[in-house]
C-alpha cells in the first residue's frame, strides 16, 4: 500500500560504483579527499552547495561550542549504555543522541523557527524591537519558555553565546537575525520581568539563518557537534568505566516509596 504521491524515487547525495564514489555530483576520491575540510564536506553533504569560506569558518566555530557540557544526561546515557555491553559502541553513540532533545541539547532549531517568524514580520516593515516585544509577550502569557533564554549553569551570560556573537561582529557576518536575537534579549527580561541568560542555541541559529544556512542545519549542527563529544565519553568510559558508579549513585539519589494503597 503506497502512501503519499507516486513518484521515482532519487537521491542526489551519493552513488557508489566500481571504480568511484561520486558525492553531490563530486568524485570522492578525485575532487574530494584531500581537498576539502571535514566542516567543508558536511555543508556540501547537506546542502549539496560547496561552503564558502565564511560559512566553514563558522561551522567549525559553532561545532566547536557545542560539542561538549561535561556530564550531561545524553553523555551519562551513553557511558550507562556501554557499561552495560561493552561491545556496542554504535549503541552507545545512539543512546545518547536519543536524548539530544531541546532540554538537554539546546532549542537551537526551535530558535531558527522564532527568528524565521520574527524576520518575516520585520520584512513587511514592522520594527525589530516592537516584533521581538509581541513574540516574547506572547510566548510568556501563555506559559511557554522562550527558546534560547535561561540556562541552569550559565549566569548571567553564557560565555559560549557571547563569544558567537563577538566573533560574528569582528567577521561582518551578523545580519538581521544576530539582530533580531539581540532584540529579544531585552524583550525576554521584559516580559519575564527579569533577565534571562541568553544561552549558546540563540547564537547558534541566529548566525546560520544570517550566513544563508537552511533552517534545518540549526539543529545538524549540534547533533553532529554532540557525536563528537559523546565518542570522547566513550573512548574514556572504555579506559576509566564510570557507567556503574553513575548506576550505583542513582540508587541511593532515589528513595523507594511504595504507592499507598
Amino acid at each position: 500500500m503506497q502512501s503519499g504521491e507516486a513518484g521515482t524515487p532519487v537521491s542526489a547525495i551519493c552513488q557508489a560504483y566500481p571504480d568511484r564514489v561520486e558525492v553531490r555530483g563530486r568524485d570522492l576520491s578525485g575532487e574530494l579527499m584531500g581537498n576539502v575540510s571535514f566542516t567543508g564536506y558536511f555543508h556540501l553533504l547537506v546542502t549539496g552547495r560547496e561552503a564558502t569560506d565564511e560559512q566553514r569558518y563558522f561551522l567549525d566555530l559553532l561545532l566547536v561550542a557545542i560539542a561538549e557540557h561535561g556530564m550531561m544526561p545524553t553523555n551519562v546515557a551513553a557511558r550507562m549504555t556501554l557499561a552495560a555491553d561493552p561491545g556496542s559502541l554504535q549503541g552507545a553513540v545512539a543512546a545518547g543522541l536519543l536524548g539530544a532533545g531541546p532540554v538537554i541539547l539546546g532549542t537551537s532549531e526551535l530558535c531558527a523557527r522564532l527568528l524565521e517568524e520574527a524576520q518575516a514580520r520585520v520584512v513587511t516593515g514592522e520594527a525589530p524591537a516592537e516584533v521581538a516585544r509581541e513574540m516574547a509577550g506572547a510566548i510568556r502569557s501563555t506559559g511557554g519558555r522562550a527558546p534560547g533564554f535561561g540556562h541552569p549553569v550559565h549566569r548571567p551570560l553564557d560565555p559560549r553565546a557571547e563569544r558567537i556573537l563577538e566573533v560574528a561582529d569582528a567577521r561582518g557576518a551578523s545580519g538581521a537575525h544576530v539582530a533580531l536575537a539581540r532584540e529579544f534579549r531585552g524583550a525576554v527580561a521584559e516580559a519575564w520581568g527579569r533577565p534571562l541568560t541568553m544561552n549558546v542555541s540563540m547564537p547558534i541559529a541566529a548566525v546560520t539563518l544570517d550566513l544563508g544556512f537552511p533552517p534545518s542545519m540549526a539543529k545538524a549542527i549540534p547533533l553532529l557537534a554532540r557525536t563528537a563529544g559523546l565518542l570522547a565519553h566513550l573512548m574514556e568510559e572504555q579506559q576509566h568505566p564510570t557507567g556503574f558508579a553513575m548506576a550505583a549513585a542513582a540508587e541511593h539519589a532515589v528513595t523507594y516509596e511504595p504507592a499507598a494503597e
